[in-house]
């Protein structure tokens, strides 16, 4: 078996494994096994489970990341100068999600390990992702901030949040999801129909105003500072 092949069968295998069974349930072993390799290939080519895991990542990241990079590129030249629009940052996202290859699995599959990053407690992949994408992410949030202006930093940082949490809820129970609406309405949405009906939804909630509680008190003194 070539090398470039073991490391692809390798990658292949946990991504799906990890994706069905989380991080910490999956082992190493697990992987040989499915993958049909011995446990001295993994060492050989990763060296640890935290650096597989991170490989997992970077073969959706890295070109997602060049992608959107040359995506903010084109809107801001497009703009020349002017604010970029809330609808234009957030579909400029959505679309550079959907261009990059998914030949091995699905967009479902890379949103469960992306949920699982944040809900199992890997702080070594939350640090991964800032160190080697934090610029673009970081790009990505200025643009944002000059387009809502009114929010005060932390409510911004929940509503981003709110807004990646409905997106990866939905992607990675995206099949389930269908299931429901063939049985229930007898239509199937494709994933492109999807983010058409996702848009307006984290559109509106990006620029709702803010809760009344917060309008007058807290919310304000933090927008000034």
């Amino acid at each position: 078996m070539a090398q470039t092949d073991t490391v692809t069968r390798i990658l292949d295998t946990a991504e799906v494994l990890f994706a069905e069974r989380g991080f910490a349930e999956t082992s190493l072993r697990n992987i040989t096994s499915k993958a049909k390799v011995n446990l001295a290939a993994v060492n050989y080519h990763f060296g640890s489970k935290k650096s597989l895991i991170q490989a997992v990542f970077a073969r959706y990241l890295d070109p997602f990341s060049e992608r959107f990079h040359a995506a903010l590129d084109s809107v801001e030249q497009q703009h020349a100068g002017r604010q970029v629009p809330l609808e234009t940052l957030l579909e400029v996202m959505a679309r550079t999600v959907l261009e990059v290859p998914a030949e091995r699995n699905s967009l479902r599959t890379f949103m469960r390990l992306l949920g699982l990053a944040y809900t199992q407690g890997q702080g070594h992949m939350r640090r991964y992702i800032r160190e080697h994408y934090g610029t673009v992410f970081s790009r990505f949030a200025e643009l944002l901030k000059l387009a809502t202006p009114d929010l005060p930093d932390n409510e911004r940082f929940w509503r981003l949040h709110f807004m990646l949490g409905s997106v990866i809820f939905t992607f990675s129970g995206l099949d389930a999801l269908r299931d429901i609406e063939e049985a229930e309405y007898g239509h199937h949405t494709s994933v492109r129909e999807l983010i058409q009906h996702m848009r307006p939804v984290v559109v509106a909630a990006m620029a709702a105003p803010l809760p009344a509680s917060l309008g007058d008190g807290e919310a304000v003194t933090q927008a000034a500072s």
